[in-house]
C-alpha cells in the first residue's frame, strides 16, 4: 500500500528516536502537476494530524505542484486549503484549442480559490509551517513568449543537460520566495545562482503562479515585485524532484513522492541519471505502492497527458476517484506511526 524509505542517516535517527513528528524539520514536494493527487490522503492527515500540534518551525520547501501544496500547509486550516486545491484543480476544463494564455488565466482563478481571502496573509505571516517557492528566473531564449524562440532555446537546454547539468545555469537562476522567518540554506553541486527573496503581499501571488508556469504551455511571469528584473517559469525546470543538499535547517526531511526514483530537474525526466545519494542522506520518502497504483482507474496515477487523452467528464471522475483513494495511504502510514515497525523502511 505504502513503502517507505530512508537515507541512512535518516535510518539511523529512526532508530533513535523513532518516527514522530519531532524528528523532521523539512517537508519536500515535488514538481509533476496532477501527479500529486496520489499523494492527496497523505497530505491531509499529515496537516490534519501529524504535524497539527507542532511548535517548532517547519520548512516547506516545493517546485510548482509542491509549491501550491506548500501554500496549502502553511494556511490555518491547511486540510481545507489543500482540498480545496485538489477540487478546483481537478474540476478544470479547457477548451479544445487551449491556449497558454487560458492556462494562465485559469491558474491565477485557481490560485485564489486556494488562497481564499486571507490564505495569503496567513502563508506570509506563518513562524511554524514556513513555505517556500522555487521558480527558476530564465535568460536567453527561453525567456521570450514566442513559441518557436522558446522552443529553440528549451532544445538549447535539452542538449547542454544531456551534457551536464551544470551547463544549465547560463539559461537559469534559481529564485526561492520564502517566509521571512525562512534559514533556510542549501548546497547544489550544480551550483545554479541561487537568489533568497522573502514572500510579501506584492509578490505571493506572482511568485506561487510562477513556480507552476510550465514552458510553452503558460505564459511565463515577468518581473515580480521584489526581485530582480526578468521572466519566471516553472521552478521544476531547475528543481523537479530535488537533488540538494538542505544545510538549514538540519533535522530529517520528509518527502511524500509519487515514485522512488527522483529527477534531479525537468530535463532528466527521460535520462538514467541518479541523484546524489548522500543528498538523500536525511531524507524519508513515502511512496505509494506499486500494488497500491496497479489498484487504481486504469493502474496508473494522473498525469497532464489525461486532459487531452480523456473527455473531460471521464478525466474528472478518475481523477476524483484517485483523491478518494489515496485516503488509505494516509490509513497505511499511521498505521505504521503507531506500531513502529522499522523493519518496514527501506534502505534509500
Amino acid at each position: 500500500m505504502l513503502e517507505i524509505y530512508a537515507g541512512e542517516n535518516a535510518i539511523k535517527t529512526l532508530e533513535q528516536d523513532g518516527l514522530n513528528s519531532d524528528v523532521f524539520s523539512s517537508f519536500l514536494g515535488a514538481s509533476g502537476g496532477p501527479k500529486w493527487f496520489s499523494l492527496f490522503g497523505l497530505d491531509k492527515y499529515l496537516f490534519g494530524e501529524f504535524f497539527k500540534h507542532r511548535t517548532q518551525p517547519l520548512a516547506l520547501i516545493g517546485s510548482s505542484a509542491g509549491a501550491f501544496r506548500a501554500a496549502c500547509f502553511a494556511q490555518k486550516d491547511p486540510v481545507a486549503a489543500i482540498s480545496r486545491l485538489a477540487k478546483s484543480y481537478s474540476e478544470t476544463v479547457y477548451s479544445d484549442k487551449v491556449t497558454p494564455a487560458e492556462i494562465s488565466s485559469k491558474a491565477r482563478i485557481l490560485l485564489a480559490e486556494v488562497f481564499g481571502p486571507d490564505g495569503a496573509a496567513h502563508v506570509i505571516q506563518n513562524p511554524i509551517f514556513q513555505a517556500h517557492f522555487i521558480v527558476a528566473r530564465t535568460k536567453g531564449l527561453v525567456s521570450f513568449e514566442n513559441k518557436a524562440l522558446q522552443l529553440t532555446g528549451l532544445l538549447k537546454s535539452y542538449t547542454m543537460n544531456r551534457m551536464n547539468r551544470s551547463l544549465l545555469r547560463s539559461q537559469y537562476e534559481r529564485v526561492i520566495y520564502q517566509s521571512p522567518y525562512s534559514q533556510f540554506k542549501l548546497q547544489d553541486e550544480s551550483r545554479f545562482a541561487t537568489h533568497h527573496i522573502d514572500l510579501t503581499s506584492q509578490n505571493i501571488s506572482d511568485a506561487l503562479l510562477a513556480s507552476g508556469s510550465i514552458p510553452l504551455v503558460m505564459q511565463g511571469i515577468k518581473n515580480i515585485a521584489g526581485s530582480p528584473k526578468g521572466m519566471y517559469r516553472d521552478g521544476g525546470i531547475i528543481d523537479y524532484h530535488f537533488d540538494i543538499k538542505i544545510e538549514s535547517p538540519s533535522g530529517l526531511i520528509l518527502y511524500p513522492h509519487f515514485n522512488a526514483n527522483p529527477k534531479a530537474g525537468w530535463f532528466d525526466k527521460n535520462l538514467k541519471r541518479p541523484v546524489n545519494p548522500h543528498n538523500y542522506s536525511n531524507t524519508v520518502m513515502l511512496v505509494p505502492s506499486a500494488a497500491f497504483i496497479s489498484s487504481l482507474p486504469y493502474a496508473k496515477i494522473p498525469d497532464r497527458e489525461d486532459f487531452t487523452a480523456m473527455a473531460a467528464p471521464e478525466r474528472i471522475k478518475y481523477w476524483k476517484t484517485v483523491l478518494a483513494e489515496t485516503d488509505r495511504l494516509a490509513e497505511a502510514f499511521a498505521n505504521f506511526v503507531h506500531k513502529q515497525d522499522l523493519s518496514l523502511i527501506k534502505a534509500l
